[in-house]
């Protein structure tokens, strides 16, 4: 029986990859959105009439309009990601979610997260920011009643070496660490696989990473012989790092610390890591194995929108 799905957020990449996926394997989407005129990144208005999405209102900061939303639509799974303006770690939320009738959510989470979540500290802000809402799941949802997806590292957080690549110069806080890069789509197609699907397995916590480990300078090099640029790379210290996080890759000052922090752990680490966290090797097949198709490449992702490394 084809499930009645709703997807907050789709107007992001991951979110819009979940909602089309869960679609096209014959689940009836909802679309939870604060501003329910915003364009949706790869649906046209004649697919989403075609193919009978609705949009609703809701935000995640609201449990008022969550449970309005679950409730008029009659969905019963739920993909929703970390809102950090949401009121205690989204409990609210989530129990608006399940009294509205969600029997499962799926919840972006993050690599950054592991082994015993109540010992992590606050001053780790991704991982304990997530964590106390996968705890929260599993006390409001029940252990069998969500899925979080822990992805790693974006490929889109490149688009931060752009004005470097621009100039000719481009400068890294450790080259050598590796990164997996993982498409945002690919996310997006292993959690709308599970929305519409269920549960492949009795795994709670799935893993996705790009499918090869690059180092940054690895990645710079590719992206410049996509835009035909030969860049030069160079190492920055921790002060240097912290600015371009900030003003180059847009993120809030409490992440680009957290950010700094764990790159300089990083490089005392050894291999098969992700911005210095340790990973298991068999994940990276993670993105097939839950979506039933072979996960982009980073050269691939690169060469099909190298546009956006361009002015």
């Amino acid at each position: 029986m084809a499930h009645t799905v709703i997807v907050f957020g789709p107007t992001g990449a991951v979110g819009s990859a979940a909602a089309r996926t869960a679609s096209a394997l014959g689940a009836k989407v909802i679309l939870a959105m604060r501003d329910t005129e915003k364009p949706i990144p790869g649906l046209s208005a004649l697919d989403e009439k075609a193919n009978a999405f609705t949009r609703v209102h809701a935000d995640l900061t609201q449990s008022d309009s969550v449970h309005h939303a679950v409730l008029t639509t009659q969905a019963t799974h739920a993909f929703i990601y970390l809102a950090f303006a949401a009121a205690d770690n989204m409990k609210a939320t989530l129990h608006a979610l399940k009294s509205a009738g969600i029997q499962l959510v799926v919840f972006l989470s993050s690599f950054t997260v592991g082994g015993d979540l109540a010992a992590i500290q606050p001053s780790d802000l991704i991982p304990y920011a997530h964590a106390q809402v996968e705890m929260n799941l599993l006390e409001v949802m029940g252990e069998k009643g969500f899925v979080a997806v822990r992805p790693g590292a974006f490929a889109s957080n490149t688009l931060q070496y752009k004005r470097g690549l621009e100039q000719g110069v481009v400068k890294i806080f450790g080259p050598e660490m590796t990164i997996d890069y993982i498409v945002p789509e690919d996310i997006g197609r292993v959690c709308g696989t599970i929305l519409a699907n269920g549960p492949p397995d009795d795994q709670r916590a799935i893993y996705l990473y790009g499918p090869e480990l690059l180092s940054q300078w690895e990645a710079v090099k590719i992206i410049g012989a996509a835009v035909g640029r030969d860049p030069k790379v160079e190492e920055c210290d921790a002060q240097g790092a912290y600015k371009m996080f900030v003003e180059e890759g847009g993120f809030p000052a409490p992440i680009a610390e957290y950010m700094v922090r764990q790159t300089q752990k990083a490089f005392a680490r050894g291999q098969d890591q992700v911005l210095g966290h340790t990973i298991d090797r068999e994940h990276l097949g993670n993105i097939e194995k839950y979506s039933g198709k072979k996960s982009t490449t980073f050269k691939e992702w690169v060469e099909q929108g190298k546009g956006m490394f361009v002015s």
